[in-house]
């Protein structure tokens, strides 16, 4: 049977209006088994779509499903941040007014209500360098060659990231990728832009074993990057990184690292489309 069910499609990552990452959110996703979900997702064919269900532990606000065009992930970033934004426009109450705590096969995550929302990163579920097997089987992918790799490391906080650095911005931007033998690899790269400027990052990411061939803006990337930034000494404080360039789009994320390590992300969410999705 066919439900009307509220919906958003959210802005997330630019406070310019469609050039950050949409996310859709059905906000009363009660009753929808996986194969509607995933037919849902599928259709929307954006990077997620997540549906909201009531919370299974009184410490969570909400619970939410999260799904690409291929499958189904415990953590994304930029739908943590729009579904929290749609959450609360639609009248959502937090149990905290200055904290939104979310549920997701990943666990509990929180939500900062500012000027912007901001997620607290989850803790990586791998990390350590990447094996050379794989690490030459991504650089071939990417059109680069091995020298070029200043660091690799597996920053998996859920969807299987690993990430790759590589001496410049202007490195990240010039790769002309071949995802056709990356295979089921989630894969980002990053590099810095010159002291002073107003990003210090340029990143990029893809993910086309889930049906994402490149992420416009990937939150969950710049949390667990931000992370091995922070661990390794390579970052503290707050920076700014940008995505999206390369597919139309003028991501900006802002990456905090408070006095105790903790690591959080935020940015601008918008919602440009509202009403009912019929599921």
């Amino acid at each position: 049977m066919v439900t009307a069910r509220p919906f958003a499609q959210v802005d997330v990552f630019s406070s310019t209006p469609f050039l950050g990452n949409p996310v859709a959110v059905v906000l009363d996703g009660e009753g929808l088994d996986d194969e509607a979900m995933q037919r849902v997702a599928r259709w929307t064919n954006l990077s997620e779509t997540t549906f909201v269900l009531p919370a299974t532990t009184t410490t969570a606000d909400y619970r939410v499903r999260i799904w690409t065009p291929g499958g189904e992930l415990p953590f994304a970033g930029h739908p943590t941040l729009g579904t929290a934004h749609a959450w609360l426009e639609h009248g959502g109450t937090p149990h905290d007014d200055d904290v939104v705590v979310q549920e997701c096969a990943a666990g509990l995550v929180e939500v900062r209500r500012g000027d912007v929302l901001s997620f607290a990163a989850p803790p990586t579920r791998r990390d350590g360098e990447l094996d050379e097997a794989l690490l030459t089987r991504v650089t071939g992918a990417l059109g680069i060659g091995r020298a070029a790799v200043l660091a690799h490391q597996w920053v998996d906080n859920g969807p299987g990231w690993a990430v790759l650095q590589v001496a410049t911005a202007q490195e990240v931007l010039d790769l002309e990728p071949d995802l056709t033998t990356i295979g089921d690899a989630m894969v980002g790269v990053i590099g810095a832009y010159p002291p002073g400027s107003e990003h210090a990052y340029e990143m990029r990411t893809f993910a086309p074993g889930v049906g994402v061939a490149e992420d416009p803006v990937c939150g969950s990337m710049n949390a667990s990057v931000g992370q091995w930034l922070a661990r390794t000494g390579q970052m503290s404080g707050r920076w700014r990184v940008s995505q999206g360039r390369r597919v139309g789009r003028a991501g900006d994320i802002t990456v905090a690292v408070d006095e105790d390590g903790a690591v959080s992300v935020g940015g601008a969410t918008t919602t440009l489309l509202h009403g009912t999705a019929l599921v």
